[in-house]
């Protein structure tokens, strides 16, 4: 047999693991979140639209 071929007959013979267990998969309630996020601004908008300017310049 040369480089690159195959038996066809091993691929008939192939025998997948199709079946998952419950425990296999990842929780994803497991860790929800049910609290609140608060944001504090001290600058005002005049300050924030300035730095905005100010990062555009740069790139």
């Amino acid at each position: 047999m040369g480089f690159g071929s195959y038996d066809e007959s091993e691929q008939e013979n192939q025998d997948y693991d199709t079946e998952f267990e419950d425990d296999d998969g990842v929780t994803t309630t497991e860790s929800d979140h049910d609290g609140d996020v608060e944001f504090e601004f001290t600058a005002s908008n005049d300050e924030l639209l300035d730095r905005l300017e100010d990062i555009k310049e740069e790139t």
